[in-house]
This record gives structure tokens, C-alpha cells and sequence, in this order.
């Protein structure tokens, strides 16, 4: 697939969207943004709520493509996240089909898979076809965006990677972090790699770096061409010597989505 020309960024204002608000340009992308809350020195995006319709549809107008980052990423009442990440991220997909968008890449999550256990140090590594197992409503959600992803490539031919996004900070502040951080450069990478590998269908794919303790089988979005260059193992050392190992009996720590398959989520707690 050529790569598109003008891509529609949602959630622009959100932590991984501006990241990648300077790191995809240089892959050749003029970028439209989108996000609820207005971005400073970006006079011209969109700012809007996912329900706004008639936003949504002159936002996707002329897009090449969509990279939907938008909506709520923590756990939150199940309410809240059926407007932002369920409807809303409906209200994208309609809005894409109307205007004849081919191509989105969705912004999935581990939490979508959140309660399959880790697998013990040097063990297979977890395959993309592992279940949803989602972890909070949040994970649930993320799982309903792959459904209807694939419903819409199915239906409407419109292509979908979902990335099960990892932990996506300039460097891991955790242990757990070790095994999921994708770096932001090697996210620009892996968006580049899904927007314009040829047809892709519906792919599900994991999202992170090439980390020595990595977790899940990056084999899916290799096939898309994305080549990491990153590894979290330079952090090892000292996040281990403050924060310990991991403990496989903690509820916290047996299960891919961490601290979010503690109930309630960790940092919910009193």
C-alpha cells in the first residue's frame, strides 16, 4: 500500500498522540488532529467530542487514513466508557465507511487480554490468538473495538490493524514495563508499518518493543514490516534494584494486565 498522504490522528492531545504528533510527520504524513480538549499551537484541529457527529464526518473528509487514539485510558465507570470508547469508537467507523476511509489503525490495548496469565521466565511467549480476557470495562471496550473492527472489514471492506498497545512512556518506570514498553520511536515505526503494509484485512497485533523480557509474540506485527529498535533491558537494572521482581502469587503481578486485575484496579483503592 502507498503510504497515505493525509492521516486523521484522534486523541492528538492524549500522551501517545503527542508523541506521535512530531514522529510521524518525518515518515512523510501530514497529520489532521482531533481531540476533545483543544492542543496548543495547533490552531486547526479539530476540537471536538467523539459524539459530535457532524465533527467526526468533516474531521475523516479527505483523510487518507485514521489512527484512532481517542478515548478514556484508564478504568472508569462503565457509563463514561461506553460513550468514549464504545460509541465513540462506532461513531469513528461510521464516519470513516461514509467518507470511503480504507484504512484505520485502532488503538487496542493488552488490558484487552489483561487477565492471561504472564507466562513464567522463559516460557512461550503469548500468541495474538490468545482470547479476550478483558480486565476492567476499559479492556472490555478494547475488545469491542477489535469485534467491530473486524465487522467492518467484513462488512464495509475497511482495513483495520488493531494494536494491543503496551506501555507507551519515553522510558518503563516499572518492572512490569519491561516486558510491555513500546518506545515512542519504535511506536512511530509500528504505525508506519500498519498504515501502509498491503492487505492486511483485520490483523490483530502486539505492540511493543524488542524487550529481552518480552512477553507476547511479536511475530504479527513484524509480518507488517515493522522492524523495533528498541529494548527496555537498559532500565532493568535500576527499576529491579528499587522495585524488586516481580512476585508470581501477587494478584498484581500474575497476570498481563497488572495492577488493572486487582479489584478494585490498585489505583482505585483507599
Amino acid at each position: 500500500m502507498t503510504a497515505p498522504r493525509t492521516v486523521l490522528l484522534t486523541g492528538a492531545a492524549g500522551g501517545v498522540g503527542t508523541l506521535m504528533r512530531a514522529l510521524l510527520p518525518p515518515y512523510g504524513y501530514r497529520l489532521r488532529l482531533f481531540d476533545r480538549r483543544p492542543i496548543d499551537g495547533e490552531p486547526d484541529a479539530v476540537t471536538a467530542e467523539l459524539a459530535d457527529t457532524e465533527a467526526l464526518r468533516a474531521a475523516v473528509r479527505g483523510v487518507d487514513a485514521v489512527v484512532h487514539l481517542a478515548g478514556i485510558s484508564l478504568e472508569a465507570p462503565f457509563e463514561e466508557i461506553l460513550r468514549a470508547n464504545i460509541e465513540g469508537t462506532y461513531r469513528l467507523y461510521e464516519a470513516a465507511r461514509e467518507a470511503g476511509v480504507r484504512r484505520v489503525v485502532f488503538a487496542s490495548s493488552n488490558h484487552a487480554v489483561g487477565f492471561t496469565p504472564r507466562p513464567p521466565d522463559g516460557s512461550a511467549a503469548i500468541p495474538v490468538d490468545a482470547p479476550h480476557r478483558p480486565d476492567t470495562f476499559y479492556g472490555l471496550s478494547k475488545g469491542f473495538g477489535e469485534d467491530l473492527a473486524a465487522l467492518y472489514w467484513d462488512r464495509h471492506g475497511i482495513e483495520t490493524v488493531s494494536l494491543r498497545i503496551g506501555s507507551c512512556f519515553p522510558e518503563p518506570t516499572t518492572v512490569r514495563m519491561l516486558s510491555l514498553w513500546l518506545s515512542p520511536a519504535d511506536c512511530a515505526r509500528l504505525l508506519h508499518a500498519a498504515l501502509t503494509a498491503d492487505g492486511v484485512g483485520h490483523t490483530v497485533a502486539y505492540a511493543s518493543s524488542a524487550n529481552t523480557r518480552l512477553w507476547w509474540d511479536l511475530s504479527t506485527a513484524r509480518a507488517l514490516g515493522y522492524d523495533p529498535q528498541d529494548d527496555s533491558e537498559p532500565y532493568a537494572a535500576r527499576l529491579l534494584a528499587a522495585q524488586g521482581p516481580l512476585d508470581p502469587d501477587d494478584p498484581e503481578h500474575a497476570h498481563l494486565g497488572g495492577a488493572f486485575c486487582t479489584n478494585p484496579p490498585l489505583w482505585q483503592q483507599s
